[in-house]
């Protein structure tokens, strides 16, 4: 009887912890999103993408920095 308190206890601490890393893990990949960065036009050039400096908000098109403002 005691053995399986201790294995009910062992798992539920299991349990826990896993929810913990699965819940730290979404922090840190909620904080590396962040707010958008701004690039510069040879920075957007580079990531494959082509800055579109003359229309509305400066955007960044395609690349690794798409959507990212251009200054």
């Amino acid at each position: 009887m005691r053995i399986r308190r201790i294995l009910a206890a062992v798992i539920a601490t299991a349990a826990l912890a896993g929810l913990s890393l699965t819940g730290a893990a979404t922090a840190t990949a909620a904080t590396a999103q962040g707010a958008p960065s701004v690039v510069t036009p040879s920075e957007c050039k580079q990531g494959g993408g082509t800055p579109a400096v003359n229309e509305a908000g400066n955007y960044c098109k395609g690349g690794t920095y798409d959507g990212e403002q251009v200054d």
